[in-house]
């Protein structure tokens, strides 16, 4: 099936002779050797897909290139070399038009900083891509009052954005780009300026949205944490350089280099790791026939540790026909705690007893 977004070998220089420099870059030359001579490597070689309906996260510190490498993504900056192409096209080859006609209908962006205009009403900022796009305005209010709606702002559409909390305003900038309807959404750090608790809430809002409309998201975010709740894939930056691309669980359990193992050393794997994650398939005797307590593939790590506390043995892991897939040892679980319990023996239990742990 043809991914909705794709990037191959993607490069975005900044600089005096940019293209002699992607040449050099291919070559082997770092980004300090081209910022001697005055040119800034921001996106070096970047290549991945991005399928209908997933959320995928691109992760990095300040200067990485990840903002830059998301406006490559809907021609606000043009690539020094390499091809994006969106639902099979090529980005590159379109016109300026046909381009600002690409953002207005298919590609919403939602940034940072709100952008809300402050002489517009709630109601007439969130319609304003309907707006440029020449829609009667009848209709572009229901379809603002509509994406409103959906983003928890029902009642306040005459209000003015000055009127609203930080939190109710980014969700003002999410409404206008769901009003719009498009098929990409582009997300710049959008929920940094946040506080914690707004900031998670926003991320509730987000996923719940998700759910239902099953948009196609590309989220700029330098938080890990953020990046592993909400990415169904995640890509991480370094110097201009996507040096990891995988699932949380992925990257948790498989960092492709000691970077990346730095990056995640302070995450909280408990909110992430699932029973799926720490099984070992290649044991499936444990037969859940003898009335123990299971996990199915989705069971999240904190349950999991639940489980294994009130069972003398390791736990089994079913479909959805009860069949199972794989045991997760309790020495596994335990280890991801900090304690190297040795693992005990399968299933003692036949008369399935729940034996709690002394």
């Amino acid at each position: 099936m043809q991914p909705r977004l794709e990037t191959e070998h993607l490069f975005k220089v900044f600089g005096r002779r940019p293209d002699d420099s992607v040449r050099r870059l291919r070559q082997g030359a770092d980004r300090e050797e081209l910022r001697a001579d005055g040119t800034t490597a921001a996106v070096i070689d970047a290549s991945f897909r991005v399928e209908a309906g997933e959320i995928f996260v691109v992760m990095g510190l300040s200067g990485s290139g990840k903002s830059t490498l998301l406006r490559t993504l809907n021609g606000l900056l043009e690539p020094t070399a390499g091809s994006v192409r969106f639902d099979g096209q090529d980005l590159t080859e379109l016109t300026a038009r046909e381009l600002r006609e690409l953002r207005s209908k298919k590609i919403s962006m939602v940034f940072q900083h709100f952008a809300l205009f402050p002489h517009r009403s709630v109601r007439d900022n969130a319609a304003y891509g309907l707006f440029v796009q020449g829609v009667p305005r009848a209709e572009r209010e229901r379809r603002a009052e509509e994406a409103l709606a959906l983003c928890g702002l029902a009642g306040w559409e005459d209000s003015w954005p000055d009127e609203l909390s930080g939190g109710m305003q980014q969700r003002v900038g999410l409404a206008r780009a769901l009003a719009t309807d498009a098929d990409l959404l582009l997300m710049d750090e959008s929920f940094s300026a946040l506080d914690p608790l707004i900031r998670r809430d926003m991320q509730d809002q987000l996923l719940e949205l998700q759910k239902t409309l099953k948009k196609t998201i590309v989220f700029i975010t330098h938080d890990l944490n953020e990046a592993m709740r909400l990415g169904d894939r995640i890509a991480v930056m370094r110097d201009g350089r996507i040096v990891q691309t995988g699932t949380a669980e992925d990257i948790l359990l498989r960092p492709a280099n000691d970077y990346v193992a730095s990056f995640i050393q302070d995450v909280d794997r408990s909110r992430v790791l699932t029973a799926g994650a720490l099984m070992d398939t290649s044991v499936t005797s444990d037969a859940p026939l003898c009335g123990c307590e299971t996990a199915t593939r989705d069971t999240p790590f904190t349950e999991l540790c639940a489980i294994s506390a009130r069972l003398s043995h390791r736990v089994s892991v079913v479909d959805e026909a009860n069949r199972v897939i794989g045991v997760v040892p309790r020495q596994r679980v335990v280890g991801f705690l900090g304690d190297e319990t040795a693992d005990p023996a399968p299933c003692d239990n036949p008369d399935g007893k729940v034996i709690a742990r002394a």
